[in-house]
């Protein structure tokens, strides 16, 4: 530490209060600060990473080893965190991704473990890990591959509900991009009404139970039986 400026905190926040939202009268707009670390060896608790931890709304972290496993966007769950949270969310979001953020950060603990051994663990903890482990797949996103809040809000629903829980851990990327393309097909007013509504509420969630189970049908048979 003593080999950084005394007054490292305040080149630092000089720099990032260039960050501002824009009065409407003088033409709207903002301008977001964004400032980009290079971990020491993963090390997050490093001087510098915590100096500017203290000043940002949050950070995400990204980790090489996720990124190294085919696991991309590479961001560590458990250590990533938002101060503005569910405020910059549409309700539907904040709905489905409630609990998101703790499956994936026990997955990540439990997946530890089970390295050791997994034959030897509860039905209860070989359930969160086979929901974490395609949970994981949903969140895979190719590169320059964006996706509308609807459709994320719909695939992370029937992530979450456990749809997907005897579906072959391969298979789940397939499935996502397939049963995405069908619900376009089939179900229009089904994403149509996700992004008027913002918000999930018991109707629409019937209706993604009714188009999951339609489709998971065809999947089946289609795969040759892959879900059982």
């Amino acid at each position: 530490r003593e080999a950084f400026p005394g007054d490292v905190f305040y080149l630092h926040s000089r720099l990032l209060e260039r960050a501002a939202k824009l009065s409407d009268k003088l033409g709207g707009g903002s301008l977001t600060a964004l400032p980009v670390i290079e971990t020491q060896a993963g090390d997050v608790s490093a001087y510098i990473p915590t100096n500017v931890i203290s000043i940002t709304d949050g950070q995400i972290y990204l980790e090489a080893d996720l990124f190294n496993a085919g696991i991309r966007p590479a961001i560590n769950v458990g250590i990533s965190v938002s101060r503005v949270g569910g405020n910059a969310q549409i309700k539907a979001m904040r709905q489905v991704a409630g609990s998101l953020r703790l499956d994936m950060a026990q997955y990540r603990d439990l997946a530890a473990f089970a390295q050791f051994g997994a034959d030897q663990l509860d039905k209860v903890t070989q359930g969160q890990l086979a929901r974490g482990q395609r949970l994981t797949e949903i969140l895979k996103q190719d590169q320059f591959v964006p996706l509308p809040a609807e459709k994320q809000v719909l695939i992370i629903q029937v992530g979450t509900s456990g749809a997907l829980d005897t579906l072959p851990v391969p298979e789940v990327r397939r499935f996502e991009r397939e049963f995405l393309q069908f619900t376009e097909t089939n179900y229009p007013s089904l994403l149509k009404n996700i992004a008027a509504k913002k918000a999930l509420d018991d109707a629409i969630k019937a209706e993604i139970k009714k188009a999951v189970d339609a489709f998971k049908e065809r999947f089946t048979a289609a795969a040759g039986g892959a879900t059982n």
